[in-house]
């Protein structure tokens, strides 16, 4: 299998600070891979630079054999799926004017796109919501609302998908329904997925591999070695050292 995104030795600052070091780990083609780690890791930080939205200070990042810093060239093959978005009521979409919306382009945006176009029944096809087209967006459900953005990321038919905690803010079932969505798609479709997920057991259970970090890297293997590993501990530790001190000493201001 190929590898589709190369990782090594990657840096990132923003505003001054760094917030990522040391990242180095590869996803090959058709594979789901989890990125995993405590609040405040800089899991976003880094599905944004693989994403090319951030730029790298140092190391190296390629993209479908491609360093990030000319990401344009594959850019149509990447599907973003950022975390939980929210709409203007005052502008009411429908569940197609929202997945037609991952068309717009800088040359699409003065044409509107309709929404019988085939590429927006198609997308809303890969995640069983055909019949919600004419729908109003903010009527849907939250797992109804994450299926209709999961289309959007997907309209143009993707080789590899990011996704930013897809399942934040849905109860159980619905996330076990929503997980079980990005398997059959990734499976049927021969998709790559990175996925950032704060959920260790319900992302160690669908990947195929896991990425732990905590601003730094720390592990990256197999879910099973992943989740046995003294260096997943190590990464949470600052998180569960933080908490125990404010368990016995209250919180502070």
């Amino acid at each position: 299998m190929k590898e589709v995104i190369k990782a090594d030795q990657v840096q990132v600052e923003l505003g001054g600070t760094e917030v990522l070091e040391g990242i180095t780990f590869s996803v090959l083609s058709g594979e789901l891979t989890g990125i995993i780690g405590p609040n405040g890791a800089g899991k976003t930080t880094l599905l944004r630079t693989v994403l090319g939205l951030v730029p790298i200070r140092k190391g190296q990042l390629e993209v479908f054999g491609v360093p990030v810093a000319r990401l344009k060239e594959v850019r149509p093959r990447i599907g973003y799926m950022p975390q939980r978005q929210s709409f203007e009521r005052r502008f009411p979409l429908s569940a197609a004017d929202v997945v037609g919306g991952g068309l717009l382009t800088s040359e699409t945006l003065l044409r509107r796109v309709s929404a019988k176009d085939e590429k927006i029944k198609t997308a809303l096809h890969f995640v069983a919501m055909e019949s919600y087209h004419n729908r109003p967006f903010q009527d849907l459900s939250g797992g109804e609302q994450q299926r209709i953005l999961l289309a959007r990321s997907l309209v143009r038919q993707p080789e590899l998908l990011l996704l930013d905690e897809p399942n934040a803010g849905l109860d159980f079932p619905a996330q076990q329904s929503f997980t079980e969505l990005i398997q059959s798609l990734k499976k049927e479709k021969s998709l790559t997925v990175l996925l950032v997920s704060h959920d260790l057991m319900s992302i160690a259970s669908a990947a195929d591999k896991l990425v732990c970090i905590n601003r730094t890297m720390h592990i990256h293997g197999h879910p099973t070695d992943v989740l046995n590993s003294a260096s997943l501990d190590e990464a949470y530790r600052c998180q569960f050292d933080l908490i125990s001190t404010l368990d016995k000493g209250g919180s502070h201001s």
